[in-house]
């Protein structure tokens, strides 16, 4: 889950026990810009947002506005106004504060960062140089790996799909540098410029090292070459969902036999990973590339690997290199102008010491009281699943004992970490800001190597706490939502209970669902691939999830361009339940059991108006385009008017009628949990 503008929200006063409005003393947040002209039942995005929607503009430094992911734009302003703070201050050394305070200082001397050019990727490049086979070549792969310069290898420790309680050894697909494998493909005018860019790109980057045009575009062309090669090799992103199909644990032994050329005995030893087993999660890229190897001379293989670094660097070096890094940025996403330099080195610390700049950020900006207030929440939409689960008229007795006994055992994380990742090995010095990048990057592999083969740390969070957004962890049956979304307009520890769960408890709802969506539904209580259903049960599942997949393939963005059913069906369903059940949580409370208005509406009418105001956003085409492609969320129109058109409560709260365009005949609307 995951800006710019909060919620014009106000004070009215609170109505009385009918629907009269009175003066109390108690006072409540206005909801405001309501299109009166508009029809709810026709597009309630609109009808919520259009005022917004209409009159906002997005800022050039921005590819969209609004909440979700783009209140982390506010977020990084907060932040570097505790970054600006802590750098000018005297800090105790090895502290927090000098830590994330010299990182921040060191990445805002663009005068020192300009003055080195590429200087600082030279020795990496050089070792490039020196390659002279591809045993050479897979020893230097899998040496950068570890300090952040990845390539072809993609290498790390986590929970075993199958063993929960254990860590073990991963590799994936990797090796492109267009978001996905399709864009490699695709013949539309759209991809065909992003893929022109892109070769511009790789084709800059090389003449900003002393290379002629003539020879950086063909270099270009050899980099494009071999990942399109890569990219045939790739599952798709439909393809990745299938949780089984994408666990493949074999014994190194078994890998070296298939993968002479990768050498996976001396790249695990290269990795200092001792493990005879990894789980391969794409065995065919693997595959690939073991034959690529064989196939794709040295000499281009040379080029591919500079290529990646300077690519992997691009931003942390010389103003030449950063603004090469955003023209293409700015073809892919719409974004017109590039960030201020405290906003990226708000975002560069959060990224690379999160939880030591989160630990003064939920200092100063989420109180103890908002915690307890969002436990009640979260525990209260629990409940409400449970009340759901166990009415369901699909499921069977035997398949419900076991969904709430899963549901039960979810652990519920708010806030920020009760034990915060040690950095005491990252060295930062406010001099050298590469080296600095170099630092966090290696000590974090050391960190994530440290955990192969020991029990998983069920503590540890895979997000900053400072970040708007929430997720779910089926290895670890968990639900998280960090203090960064904690905040208006999803959660607002002063506003009246139908705006709270109409917002935060739609994302409680939401992540809750996920445990029970086409992939977690495939985890168990403890977090392993295991079956739980009765064969029947499960069937029925895969029908009503097969619904959804239908149901949002219809749904248009863009003219033409349709919402990707079979890639986006998770989140999808998260959202129609997620509203459903937060609206039966909603029904416990006080207000929810009311019929008082405030400013007009009733407590159901406000809690729907809240839904839709947490999905209030606006962005680019080419952002949008972007996010259809890759994003597994439908845009946020959609996560507004998809689950409304599923729930039977909105009908009745805003009187949907069948000549309404949202309306479905209540056979057509979905109901899975």
């Amino acid at each position: 889950m995951k800006k710019t503008s909060l919620l014009l929200l106000g004070l009215l006063s609170l109505a009385s026990c009918k629907n009269e409005e009175k003066t109390s003393e108690k006072k409540y947040k206005e909801i405001t810009g309501i299109s009166q002209d508009l029809k709810p039942g026709d597009n309630f995005f609109r009808y919520v947002n259009a005022k917004w929607y209409d009159t906002i503009t997005i800022p050039e430094t921005q590819a969209g506005v609004g909440a979700y992911m783009f209140m982390n734009y506010p977020q990084r302003l907060r932040l570097q106004g505790i970054l600006d703070s802590v750098s000018q201050s005297e800090n105790a050394e090895a502290s927090i504060a000098q830590k994330v305070g010299d990182f921040y200082a060191s990445g805002m001397d663009t005068a020192t960062i300009n003055k080195r050019g590429f200087e600082p990727v030279k020795p990496i490049l050089n070792e490039i140089d020196a390659i002279s086979d591809i045993s050479s070549m897979m020893h230097f792969v899998t040496n950068t790996t570890m300090s952040g310069n990845g390539s072809i290898l993609s290498f790390y420790v986590g929970p075993d799909d199958k063993n929960s309680q254990m860590n073990i050894a991963h590799a994936s697909q990797t090796g492109i540098g267009l978001p996905d494998r399709d864009y490699y493909f695709s013949e539309d005018s759209e991809t065909k410029e992003i893929q022109e860019a892109y070769k511009k790109y790789l084709s800059t980057l090389f003449q900003l090292t002393g290379i002629s045009d003539a020879e950086a575009s063909k270099k270009a062309g050899v980099v494009y070459d071999i990942e399109k090669q890569i990219a045939e090799s790739h599952r798709t992103r439909i393809e990745r969902r299938d949780v089984k199909a994408n666990y493949n644990k074999m014994a190194v032994s078994e890998l070296d036999k298939n993968h002479p050329n990768i050498g996976w005995p001396a790249v695990l030893e290269d990795l200092n990973a001792q493990t005879d087993s990894i789980d391969v999660g794409q065995p065919e890229y693997y595959d690939t590339l073991n034959s690529l190897l064989k196939t794709v001379p040295l000499e281009d293989w040379k080029v591919y690997l500079k290529a990646h670094t300077l690519e992997n660097y691009a931003d942390n070096l010389s103003k030449p290199f950063v603004d090469a890094s955003f023209d293409f940025t700015k073809v892919i996403s719409g974004q017109a102008v590039q960030k201020t330099r405290g906003e990226i080195m708000a975002s560069a610390v959060d990224g690379y010491l999160g939880e030591a700049l989160g630990q003064l950020y939920v200092k100063k900006y989420f109180p103890e009281e908002a915690k307890e207030r969002m436990q009640e929440l979260v525990d209260n939409v629990q409940k409400a699943y449970a009340k759901r689960i166990e009415d369901l008229e699909w499921m069977s007795d035997s398949t419900k004992i076991k969904a709430k006994e899963k549901l039960a055992a979810i652990t519920k994380k708010i806030g920020y970490p009760d034990n915060w990742k040690d950095y005491g090995n990252v060295s930062i010095d406010r001099d050298t800001y590469f080296e600095n990048i170099v630092s966090a990057s290696s000590a974090a592999y050391q960190r994530n190597l440290e955990k192969l083969g020991e029990p998983v740390d069920k503590s540890e969070w895979f997000t900053t706490p400072s970040t708007v957004t929430a997720y779910n962890n089926p290895s670890a049956n968990e639900i998280v939502f960090p203090a960064g979304i904690l905040q208006p307009p999803y959660f607002d520890n002063e506003a009246d209970d139908a705006l709270n769960y109409g917002g935060i408890g739609m994302v409680i709802g939401h992540e809750l669902t996920h445990t029970f969506d086409d992939q977690g539904a495939q985890f168990d209580k403890e977090g392993n691939v295991k079956n739980w259903w009765t064969d029947s049960d499960y069937e029925k599942f895969k029908s009503r999830i097969q619904q959804v997949i239908d149901q949002y393939s219809t749904f248009t963005v863009l003219d033409s361009l349709h919402i990707k059913g079979a890639m986006t069906v998770g989140e999808n369903t998260a959202d129609i339940a997620g509203v459903a059940v937060a609206y039966d949580a909603f029904k416990m409370t006080e207000q929810g059991q009311d019929t008082t208005k405030i400013g007009g509406f009733t407590p159901d009418q406000r809690f729907f108006l809240s839904v839709a105001k947490i999905w209030r956003v606006k962005m680019k085409d080419e952002f949008l385009r972007l996010w259809i492609n890759n994003n597994p969320h439908s845009p946020p129109s959609w996560r507004v008017n998809g689950p409304l058109m599923n729930n039977p409560h909105f009908y009745e709260a805003f009187d949907v009628q069948p000549e309404d365009s949202l309306y479905l005949a209540e056979d057509e609307r979905i109901l899975i949990w």
